[in-house]
C-alpha cells in the first residue's frame, strides 16, 4: 500500500515539473512575441517508464523531452535568404541609380537641355547682330556655362561611382563580420546540442538572422550538418563559413581606380570573384558602378564631342572680326569631364567667327547661322539622330533603368513580405494560442498539485491507521 502510495507522490512531482518547464516556454514565448527572427518554442511531454505490478503495468506519469522543440521550416528559411539576396541586389542599384537620375533632372531649367538650348540660341542671336558686343560676350557665357554643366554632369556620375565603391568595401567588412559571427554561433550551437541532450534554439535564430543579412549583401548557399554546423560558400563554390572557421572577403584596386572583391584560400591565394556575383547588394552596387553608370559617361562623352568637333570644324571655316580664320571655338579635351571654351576667344569676343567670307567681315553671319545649325544635323547614333535627340534618349534611358530596378524591387519587397508572413504563421508567436496553453499547462499544474494534496491526506491515514 505504502509503495503505491509514494508512486502516486512521484507521480505528481513529475507532473508538477512537466507542467511547470511547459508554462516557462511558453512564458518565453509570450516574452519574444515581438523579437526578430524568433521561432516559437514548444515541449514535447511523453510517458515516464511504465512499472509492472502485480502481473499487469502500471504508469508511472509524465516527463519533459529534454529537447525543446523549435517550429521551425528549413525550405522556408532557404527561401527567404534566397530572396533578401535578390531584393538586396535590386536595392542597392535602385539606390545607385536614383542618385544618377537626380544628375539629369532639367526640371528647373538649370540642366544640361536647358544649357545646349541657351547655346545654340546665343549663336542665333550673334547671327542677327554679328558686330553686337553683348550678343558675342552672351554666347561666350552660356558657352562656359554649358561646358561647365557637361563637367559638373560628368564629375557627379563619377561620384555616383565612387560612392558605390565606397559601398562594396563597407559591404564586403560586413560580409567578414557576419561570418565570423556565424562561425561563433557554429560554435556555441555544437557546445550546447552535444550528446543530443539540449537544444540551442536562441543561437540558432540568431544564425538565422545573421544568415540573411548575410544573403541581402552576397549570394551565398548554406546547408547544416548532422552536427549542427552551417557551413556557408559563395555562389561560385568559395567557403565562406565551415564548422568553427571563416573566410575573409578582401578588396584590391584595379586598373579603374575601383575596388575588386577577392576571396582568400587556406594558402593565401587570392581569387577575384567580381564578376561571379549574381545577386545581393554586392552585385547591385557593382552593376551600376561597372555597367550601366559607365554607359551614362561614355554616351555623355560622345554627345560632348560630337558637338564640339561639329561647332570646332564650322567655327574653323569662318572668318572673326579681324578677317582671320577661325580658331577652336572649344579647347581640346577628352570627354564631357574636361571639355571647356578656347581661352583666347574667351578673352577677344572679337574672335568668334560669325562671318562666312571676308566681304561679310566685321557684319556677316553666315557662319553663325551654320553653327545654330548644327543643332539640327544628324551627328549622333550613326547618322540618324541630333544631339538634343540624343540626350533625350540618354536621360529616357536613365528613367527607364531606374524604372525597370524599381519594378523589380517591388516585386521582390512584395515576395520577401509574403514569406515573412508565411513564417510568422509556421514560427511566429500566437497570443491566442499562447494563452490557451498557459491555462492549459496551469490547470494541469494545479491538478497535480492537487495529488499532493491527496496522497499526503492519504499518508496522514496510513499512518494514523498503524
Amino acid at each position: 500500500m505504502a509503495n503505491i502510495i509514494y508512486g502516486m507522490l512521484n507521480v505528481a512531482r513529475t507532473a508538477l515539473i512537466t507542467q511547470q518547464k511547459a508554462l516557462d516556454i511558453t512564458a518565453n514565448n509570450i516574452a519574444n512575441v515581438n523579437t526578430e527572427g524568433y521561432s516559437r518554442q514548444r515541449l514535447n511531454m511523453e510517458q515516464n517508464e511504465p512499472v509492472r505490478y502485480e502481473g499487469g503495468t502500471l504508469g508511472t506519469g509524465v516527463r519533459a523531452n529534454r529537447t525543446i522543440q523549435r517550429i521551425y521550416d528549413r525550405f522556408l528559411a532557404g527561401q527567404i535568404a534566397g530572396a533578401a539576396s535578390q531584393q538586396g541586389r535590386w536595392d542597392a542599384q535602385l539606390e545607385t541609380l536614383e542618385k544618377a537620375e537626380l544628375m539629369f533632372d532639367d526640371a528647373s531649367g538649370y540642366g544640361l537641355n536647358g544649357a545646349m538650348t541657351e547655346f545654340w540660341n546665343s549663336w542665333q542671336d550673334v547671327a542677327n547682330n554679328p558686330s553686337g558686343y553683348t550678343e558675342r560676350a552672351t554666347l561666350l557665357a552660356n558657352t562656359e556655362n554649358l561646358t561647365m554643366v557637361f563637367n559638373k554632369l560628368s564629375r557627379d556620375l563619377s561620384q555616383v561611382q565612387g560612392d558605390s565603391d565606397l559601398s562594396i568595401k563597407g559591404a564586403v567588412d560586413s560580409i567578414n563580420g557576419l561570418t565570423s559571427e556565424i562561425a561563433s554561433l557554429n560554435l556555441k550551437i555544437a557546445e550546447v546540442e552535444a550528446g543530443n541532450e539540449h537544444s540551442a534554439n536562441a543561437f540558432r535564430d540568431q544564425r538565422d538572422l545573421k544568415l540573411n543579412a548575410l544573403s541581402s549583401l552576397v549570394d551565398v548557399n548554406s546547408f547544416e550538418d548532422a552536427d549542427g554546423y552551417l557551413t556557408i560558400i559563395t555562389a561560385n563554390g568559395h567557403t565562406l563559413v565551415d564548422r568553427t572557421r571563416s573566410w575573409d572577403l578582401t578588396t584590391e584596386t584595379n586598373a579603374n581606380g575601383f575596388q575588386d572583391i577577392f576571396w582568400e584560400s587556406s594558402s593565401g591565394a587570392q581569387q577575384n570573384i567580381t564578376s561571379d556575383l549574381s545577386t545581393g547588394k554586392l552585385k547591385g552596387w557593382i552593376e551600376a558602378r561597372d555597367v550601366i553608370i559607365p554607359e551614362y559617361l561614355t554616351r555623355l562623352d560622345d554627345m560632348a564631342v560630337a558637338m564640339a568637333n561639329a561647332v570646332n570644324t564650322q567655327h574653323n571655316s569662318g572668318l572673326d572680326r579681324n578677317g582671320d580664320p577661325g580658331l577652336d571655338f572649344f579647347s581640346p579635351f577628352t570627354g564631357a569631364s574636361d571639355i571647356t571654351v578656347n581661352g583666347l576667344i574667351v578673352n577677344d569676343t572679337n574672335l568668334i567667327a560669325a562671318a562666312a567670307d571676308t566681304e561679310g567681315v566685321p557684319g556677316g553671319n553666315s557662319n553663325a547661322i551654320a553653327v545654330a545649325e548644327i543643332q539640327h544635323r544628324l551627328l549622333m547614333s550613326g547618322g540618324s539622330a541630333t544631339i538634343d535627340d540624343f540626350f533625350n534618349g540618354l536621360v529616357s534611358d536613365v528613367g527607364w533603368f531606374v524604372s525597370q530596378a524599381k519594378v523589380n524591387m517591388d516585386h521582390q519587397s512584395t515576395v520577401s513580405l509574403q514569406l515573412a508572413t508565411y513564417r510568422e504563421e509556421v514560427s511566429g508567436v500566437s497570443m491566442d494560442e499562447e494563452m490557451v496553453n498557459m491555462v492549459q499547462f496551469q490547470s494541469a499544474y494545479n491538478a497535480a498539485a492537487k495529488l499532493v494534496s491527496t496522497v499526503d491526506e492519504m499518508l496522514n491515514t496510513l499512518i494514523a491507521m498503524v
